[in-house]
């Protein structure tokens, strides 16, 4: 007795929560709760600066995770056994483990929120062949390799877990992975990204079927009818859970009303019900994370409901506690322990073996239904991406003994390379030609011959602030007088991220093809798409509502090719500063002011920046309530003339009031505003151009009322100023980026926002004279490209003739 007493000592001591603090003699590593909060800000440090490292190479966050779990364990790190004892001691473990399954049960249930059911009923036959040539094929060659294995390095473990273990790890494609690769290299509208997607939805749900029966299937209890309890339990869970649960979903979802919020209690037991099914199939002898995945498939697609659950608890989970599964899979895994010819030999033929099986299964389906050979290949290699999943079944396998240490290191170094070869050989063999440039159309600007001609506008926006103003500028812009009217493209511009929701939203896209998704046609619109066809509704105007979705570094070449498509004659982009209460602007993201210089430079079409101070106020204004004043200031040049166009345009609104203010140079003052050579410069032709504008709009003003034109003679900026600050009725003023003439020379100083030009960089600073919204225009012109970077942008550029 005494001796057990003795070695009872021996043991660790149980870790109590919380410390007394290290000033009352306390090390706060030796309890649970500053540890793991050390240990969850050591991974999640460590794991974001490995993804910014590995950012160039566009390779997923799995991968970041997958390697920062690694490098913190025996691997690396974990060499220094102090630095192990101290941050990831033995008694640690238990604690970071439950937090990293409480992460993974939840993660599944976002899992489980991208799957739709209906969607995989409306597979057809050539992604499901694809889907099982990519599953049979592996799958048969991982139970091959098994038989190797277990003759060297995996001798002694159950022979039937181990083969199915081993050909589940083969034949997994990591659905949500794949999802972001294609959307990161713009695949996803091809043949071959929709094919794939498709194929490896399939793969994933037979993934997890045939994880679950492994688990089933390895049981330390030998007795084949505990396996069969096991299958037949979760069959029954499954049963039970599509006839209660999923009723009750329906009823949760349909109380639920767009624009609304979800009611904190659906949500609260939603996430009981997440947890107690976890419960359930743990009790079963599955694993939890099944219960959360089931739960996650249950969640009606349709309505707000799904979005909200995933908006509520993907940060947390995503952000959190999922990287802490990666640094409890890191732990087990010792790369220390491939050492030998032997073991690099198997690596190796592992590494082949999963790579030939998907490869070789994926390109010979590929080709008997008459692919081509370069898309086969990508297809191919994008199918044998691993990911999250495939660490899930390797974890599984270890804690359940049937994969040891060696043998689990040679396939989590075989996930990481399979996934990361993926993104550099997919863009080295199949690179789609660019959307082809449309053929020429006509109208890429407002200023036009045939006045009469449709208009078409693509307005983006980054969120429902933009919505008012954008709708009651497209209000303005009707052209109530025009035969064809008025056609609209409104853009969600939305950032592809890690975050589950944005997965939700590629699943849409693709339906219609990016970097579009049409929701019009749906009834679950969201409170966006509603104001758009409110506004349809009321002002009979054509409105398509899309959304992009793409990183912000290449969000412009949708932009600009969705423009193309659609042969718009111009582009309205929000500013990137929006205004506060007290009237003073402030930077949104600074990503959208480089979005909207990238715009600038590659735009197929004219370009408008609108500059917000509540144009309209917060709500569309009916058509019979509009009473606005527009103010265009004309100094000269393409983009003037522009300006001009619009706003004549607008003034063709019978609430709209439109005055046309000409600067013009005091001859008495030459000496006083820099005077330049414009016949060097330019020969006759601007000078013509805008005196033809000129002389269009005074035979406006003499048969419409609501059109003014004034000429304003000034000696220098100061008395600009002071014509501007006269204004004080406008409601928006339309100005040129890039005006000509010696008196916009006067105001050309160095700004901080090029993309304004100088006139609209004057009219949005602190000091700003004026506090009405602002219209920058840059017309479209083929033979200029804007230099934004240069210090000289308000200098003139040669100007051509407009469509």
């Amino acid at each position: 007795m005494a001796s057990n007493a003795t070695i009872g000592h021996k043991c660790p001591p149980a870790m109590k929560p919380t410390s007394n603090g290290i000033f009352q003699g306390d090390n706060p590593l030796d309890f649970a709760l500053p540890l793991a909060i050390l240990q969850i800000c050591l991974v999640l440090v460590l794991t974001r600066g490995l993804a910014f490292l590995l950012r160039p190479l566009r390779q997923p966050r799995v991968i970041a995770e997958i390697i920062g779990g690694i490098l913190l364990g025996p691997s690396a790190l974990g060499r220094n056994k102090t630095y192990l004892q101290a941050v990831f001691p033995t008694k640690s473990l238990t604690v970071l483990d439950t937090l990293a399954n409480i992460g993974l049960i939840f993660f599944l249930f976002l899992a489980g929120l991208e799957l739709d059911p209906k969607s995989l009923c409306r597979t057809g036959k050539k992604a499901i062949s694809i889907a099982i040539a990519g599953i049979s094929l592996p799958f048969a060659l991982g139970i091959g390799s098994s038989f190797v294995l277990r003759e060297t390095i995996s001798k002694g473990v159950h022979a039937t877990s181990f083969l199915v273990f081993m050909g589940v790890a083969m034949s997994i494609t990591a659905f949500p992975v794949l999802a972001r690769i294609l959307a990161e290299l713009k695949l996803l509208t091809t043949d071959v990204g929709r094919m794939a997607m498709s194929a490896a939805a399939v793969n994933d749900v037979a993934a997890w079927i045939l994880l679950a029966l492994a688990i089933a299937l390895s049981g330390s209890n030998n007795s084949p009818l505990v396996s069969v309890w096991v299958l037949l339990g979760g069959c029954g869970f499954l049963i039970g859970s599509i006839l209660i649960v999923r009723p009750i979903f329906k009823w949760l979802a349909k109380q639920c009303r767009e624009g609304e919020p979800v009611k904190e209690l659906y949500v609260c037991a939603t996430l009981a019900t997440v947890l107690a099914a976890g419960f359930i199939t743990d009790f079963i002898g599955i694993h939890a994370m099944f219960g959360g995945f089931v739960i996650g498939v249950l969640v009606p697609k349709d309505g707000p409901f799904a979005g909200a659950l995933g908006e509520k608890i993907e940060d947390l989970v995503s952000g959190l506690l999922l990287p802490l599964y990666f640094v409890s899979s890191g732990l087990k895994t010792n790369v220390a322990t491939i050492k030998g010819l032997e073991s690099w030999g198997l690596l190796a033929l592992v590494i082949f073996t999963a790579c030939f099986g998907k490869i070789v299964g994926t390109v010979l389906v590929s080709l008997s239904f008459k692919m081509h050979l370069r898309e086969a290949f990508a297809l191919a290699f994008l199918m044998n991406t691993k990911g999250l999943v495939e660490l899930i079944v390797l974890n599984i396998g270890k804690d359940r003994k049937v994969l040891n240490d060696q043998t689990f290191a040679i396939m989590v170094l075989m996930a990481i390379f399979t996934t990361f070869i993926t993104t550099p050989i997919v863009m080295t063999i199949y690179k789609p030609a660019r959307k082809r440039r449309a053929a020429d159309y006509k109208y890429r600007t407002i200023e036009r011959k045939n006045t009469n001609s449709q208009l078409r506008i693509m307005a983006c926006f980054h969120s429902s602030r933009n919505i008012p103003s954008i709708i009651n500028l497209l209000e303005a812009s009707r052209g109530i007088e025009k035969g064809d009217g008025l056609c609209v493209y409104a853009m969600h511009l939305m950032e592809l991220s890690e975050r589950s929701s944005a997965i939700l939203m590629v699943h849409k896209a693709r339906k219609n093809g990016l970097p579009f998704w049409n929701k019009g046609q749906g009834s679950d619109s969201n409170h966006v798409v509603v104001a758009f066809e409110a506004f349809q509704q009321l002002s009979q105007v054509s409105v398509r509502s899309m959304t992009a979705i793409s990183s912000m570094s290449d969000i412009h070449e949708d932009i600009c090719m969705t423009a193309e498509g659609k042969r718009a004659a111009i582009l309205i982009l929000p500013f990137h500063k929006h205004q506060r209460v007290d009237g003073s602007l402030e930077t949104t993201r600074t990503d959208f002011r480089l979005v909207n210089r990238r715009v600038l430079k590659d735009a197929p079409c004219s370009v408008g920046i609108l500059v917000d101070r509540g144009l309209g106020g917060t709500t569309h204004v009916s058509a019979s309530n509009v009473s606005s004043v527009i103010t265009v200031l004309f100094f000269g040049g393409r983009d003037d003339r522009e300006a001009v166009a619009y706003g004549v345009r607008m003034a063709e609104h019978p609430g709209i009031s439109l005055m046309v203010i000409h600067f013009v140079v005091e001859p008495a003052a030459t000496g006083e505003i820099l005077r330049i050579d414009m016949i060097n410069n330019f020969g006759n032709k601007p000078s013509s151009l805008d005196e033809e504008c000129l002389s269009e709009l005074m035979k406006r003003t003499s048969l419409d009322d609501s059109v003014k034109y004034e000429q304003k003679f000034v000696r220098n900026a100061a008395q600009i100023i002071d014509v501007i600050r006269e204004q004080n009725r406008t409601n928006l003023f339309l100005v040129g980026r890039m005006p000509d003439g010696e008196v916009a020379l006067a105001l050309n100083k160095s700004s901080e926002c090029p993309e304004l030009g100088p006139i609209g960089s004057l009219l949005t600073f602190s000091d700003s004279p004026t506090r009405a919204s602002v219209l920058v225009l840059q017309q479209y012109s083929s033979e200029v490209r804007r230099d934004l970077d240069s210090p000289a942008n308000g200098l003139p550029e040669n100007d051509s003739e407009s469509n």
